[in-house]
């Protein structure tokens, strides 16, 4: 039994799961992904209704971006579609100022991103000059899912799987590279990135078989505002994703594959 016991507390000791819970308790995982739902929710939602508002191909509007991501389909998606304000009112009533207002409020968004980040891998707050690294990702940010809806609507089978999971693992790979401004290796982001599509994989399935019914459900129940819990609930999953698959990704770097930080790596 003492044999087994000493086994065990090595295997312990050497997968270093106590690091991966305490640094997750030190970053307030839980509490993180509910700050991303709300400011994705408050900040980031209004600038992509706008954003896919003014597209001329995708005639479904933010309410379709919302319901490829979340995998709905059928009654579900069309309960969704209810609840935002169709393409023609947003593009109609809104102006050049408000237009500005809902970009500097997605690159508030980004900037906590930057943040959550910074912390993950225990790096100092950027300058508040190096806004224009947050600017960049909400910009690129918004062509990766404003492709993700064109290939759902063009392609299907292995063909868009194979395209999702290139570009999805790309922006996640890219995305931590570019907020910290290059003071991680590539190589050390690599399993974050890694973490963050399979974990997307995992909330995609998840959504399909509990939100799809949940969200009829609700809106049954609770009128448009239970249709807008549902949404919050899959985008705090989706914080959770960014955080989690990072600080994953940062503990298997860091104790199962190489240094995390390369000091004479310099920022481009």
């Amino acid at each position: 039994m003492s044999r087994w016991r000493r086994g065990a507390g090595r295997a312990w000791e050497w997968l270093a799961l106590h690091v991966l819970i305490r640094r997750g308790r030190e970053l307030e995982l839980m509490h993180r992904a509910m700050g991303f739902a709300t400011l994705a929710l408050v900040t980031l939602a209004p600038l992509l209704i706008v954003v896919a508002a003014a597209d001329p191909l995708v005639r479904g509007g933010f309410p379709s971006w919302l319901s490829d991501g979340m995998g709905l389909s059928g009654r579900s998606a069309k309960v969704l579609n209810e609840v935002f304000s169709p393409p023609r009112e947003v593009i109609g009533t809104t102006s050049a100022w408000s237009i500005l207002m809902l970009a500097v409020f997605g690159v508030s968004f980004a900037g906590s991103v930057q943040n959550g980040f910074e912390r993950i891998w225990g790096l100092p707050a950027g300058r508040w000059h190096r806004v224009w690294r947050q600017a960049t990702w909400l910009l690129v940010l918004m062509v990766y899912l404003y492709q993700e809806v064109q290939t759902g609507t063009t392609m299907r089978g292995l063909s868009r799987i194979f395209l999702t999971t290139l570009t999805t693992l790309f922006f996640f790979w890219w995305g931590p590279w570019f907020l910290l401004g290059g003071q991680i290796r590539w190589r050390a982001l690599l399993p974050g990135a890694v973490a963050s599509l399979l974990g997307l994989v995992g909330l995609r399935a998840f959504s399909t078989l509990v939100f799809t019914p949940l969200i009829v459900t609700n809106a049954l129940s609770y009128g448009a505002v239970g249709t807008v819990l549902v949404v919050s609930s899959w985008l705090i999953g989706v914080g959770f994703v960014v955080y989690g698959g990072a600080l994953l990704g940062r503990w298997f770097t860091e104790h199962h594959w190489v240094p995390a930080r390369d000091d004479e790596d310099e920022e481009p």
